[in-house]
């Protein structure tokens, strides 16, 4: 800038005799500072601000020229001396002008904080599109919206804790059983003074506490086993779900392995410290108390552990020979000395699918193994399974038997209580809850678990309707739901003759038949069997099969005298028909018989 500007007036107070060609030299000159200022800060903040606005802003008078402006931005000297040094932050102005920047000195990039812009009202390309005084957004503006269960989980639980109620839970006292407890307590003693206990047979129908009871006894029995340092186990298998001979070996095989295999890392770490410690300096008397004459009986113990450690390879769930898989196992049982008690729940599915030979290599095993004794603990629904058995397994296998009763109402009120204490909160139930649960399982021959099933399903019920009380209502909808689910799980594992008997009953159900005879229901067998392609049973292996679903209570099938014409089977449906067509159709053999609807029709337009 020359000196010719340092006298000139600002804009606003010029007189009317200015030269306007000094006006317009003057004008240029300003626009080329402010344009030349623009493009410096705007490099100097990355172009991320904009620290100046355009001269054609109406708004902004004062850079346009045609209202008072700032003799600094102008480039005019002001009464303060002109120094090299870098700007200095200057107190922000409280007056905001109409474009939203303040009145004063244009900020440079060493006097923005990037951290205070509000990137919204920032424009990289140079034109201001909003202002820095514009409000900011409301508080949780950006929070999410509230999700599925958020809305769900609102609610106040009514369950304490929920698995108090399901059959896996094993309370640490059970009502009504202390004779069958300390029964099997006086049997199983023995093996706490590492002689082998007698085999225990255990008979009882499903919810009479026998599977609670035996885990509670085997617990107390390997707690003990621990306190006095007795080398006694219990293994536990399902053979519902573990039901071959193959399998029960192979688990049992493998559960030894590792627990040998643990046993023997454990000694190698100790045996490999000590070693360690005998070639170092400072412990020349490592050996002394150790039980090792040298250094290489020492060697040759830890080589004899590592091959025992490879020999020990796991069994495949399948692929070797049964005799291989049973060596394995009684190998793995012997490696050291202890008590083993095998209890094997719902024992006569192991039966009936393999026959009794696991029962007889178990039961025979104690007369040639060296270092371990093995006893039996068999679980069974059925009273008479061991008619099935070969006489040598059943005298050896049923040396102590022990009986479960069924509970009656009152005893399930007990127990219901007992776990109702643990399992809910506060006063949640009503007092009419538990002796209608009891009395709805009392009914089905006792069964704890079916009472338990219901209490826990009622108190579901009642938190999906987000009540903070169990009722009564909930209790009758909770066993309508779970003869639902009994009648589905029924259905689905029923043999497929007996899947399309049952279908006939349906369809002619369906279309409008009522006291449906024998008869009748073999023609739409027999027209369904084509369908699929499965060989058609006589007419009286049918009336058996129908004898089965009435057992079952899918149907109800009464005999009826036709006088001279003889007597027949009339029957219906027990169950609701919706959804048991829906289970039988979801069997992939009978997916295709609903073509078969048109020729039952077509039957009964004949007739």
């Amino acid at each position: 800038m020359t000196d010719d500007h340092s006298d000139r007036p600002q804009a606003d107070g010029a007189p009317d005799d200015v030269d306007t060609d000094a006006e317009a030299d003057a004008a240029t000159d300003r626009d080329a500072d402010v344009d030349s200022t623009t493009e410096t800060d705007t490099e100097a903040v990355a172009d991320d601000v904009d620290t100046t606005v355009p001269a054609d802003d109406p708004g902004n008078e004062a850079e346009a020229g045609t209202g008072p402006t700032d003799p600094t931005a102008a480039g005019a000297p002001t009464d303060e001396p002109t120094t090299d040094e870098p700007a200095v932050d200057e107190p922000a102005v409280d007056e905001p002008t109409a474009s939203g920047t303040t009145t004063g000195d244009v900020p440079t990039a060493d006097s923005i904080d990037a951290s205070t812009v509000d990137a919204s009202t920032v424009d990289t390309d140079g034109a201001g599109t909003g202002s820095l005084s514009d409000p900011p957004l409301t508080e949780g503006a950006d929070e999410a919206a509230p999700g599925l269960f958020d809305d769900l989980l609102s609610g106040e639980p009514i369950f304490e804790n929920k698995e108090v109620l399901r059959p896996s839970y094993t309370p640490r006292r059970l009502p009504h059983r202390e004779e069958q407890i300390n029964n099997m307590a006086t049997i199983l003693v023995t093996a706490l003074r590492g002689d082998t206990p007698s085999n225990i047979l255990i008979y009882g129908k499903t919810g009479t506490g026998k599977t609670a009871s035996a885990k509670f006894v085997s617990e107390e029995l390997e707690s003990t086993s621990q306190k006095y340092e007795v080398p006694c186990e219990v293994q536990y298998i399902n053979c519902e779900v573990t039901d071959t001979q193959y399998r029960v070996l192979a688990q049992l095989a493998n559960k030894f392995i590792e627990e040998n295999t643990e046993r023997i890392d454990a000694r190698l770490d100790r045996l490999t410290d000590l070693r360690e410690r005998v070639d170092a300096d400072d412990h020349p008397d490592a050996l002394a108390d150790s039980g090792f004459a040298d250094r290489a009986t020492l060697d040759a113990r830890i080589e004899e552990l590592e091959a025992d450690r490879e020999q020990f390879e796991p069994v495949p769930m399948t692929g070797w020979p049964t005799d291989r898989v049973y060596s394995t196992f009684f190998e793995a049982v012997d490696y050291q000395e202890r008590v083993v008690v095998i209890m094997l729940d719902e024992i006569d599915k192991l039966v009936e699918k393999s026959g009794d030979d696991t029962l007889y290599n178990l039961s025979r095993m104690n007369s040639e193994l060296d270092n371990s004794r093995v006893s039996i603990m068999g679980i069974s629904n059925d009273l008479k399974f061991t008619d099935f058995l070969d006489p040598r397994v059943k005298s050896s296998l049923g040396e102590e038997e022990i009986v479960f009763p069924p509970y009656d109402a009152n005893q399930l009120r007990d127990i219901l209580q007992a776990r109702a204490d643990v399992a809910f909160k506060g006063d949640a139930l009503s007092e009419d809850v538990i002796p209608l649960c009891a009395a709805f399982a009392a009914q089905e021959h006792g069964d704890a678990r079916r009472a338990l099933d219901l209490l826990r399903t009622a108190g579901e019920l009642a938190e999906r309707d987000r009540t903070e009380h169990i009722n009564e209502e909930h209790v009758r909808r909770a066993q309508e739901k779970i003869e639902l689910d009994r009648v589905v799980e029924v259905v689905r594992t029923l043999p497929t003759q007996s899947k399309l008997v049952l279908y006939a009953v349906i369809l002619l159900e369906r279309n409008g038949v009522h006291n449906i005879n024998t008869g009748e229901v073999f023609n739409i067998y027999k027209r369904l069997c084509a369908e699929i392609d499965l060989d058609v049973l006589t007419q009286r292996r049918v009336t058996d099969l129908i004898s089965e679903l009435d057992m079952l209570g899918i149907v109800n099938a009464v005999v009826v005298s036709k006088g001279r014409y003889g007597r027949t089977k009339e029957m219906g449906l027990s169950v609701p028909l919706e959804e048991t067509e829906a289970v039988l159709l979801s069997d992939s053999r009978l997916g295709d018989v609903e073509d078969a609807q048109p020729f039952v029709q077509a039957r009964f337009d004949d007739n």
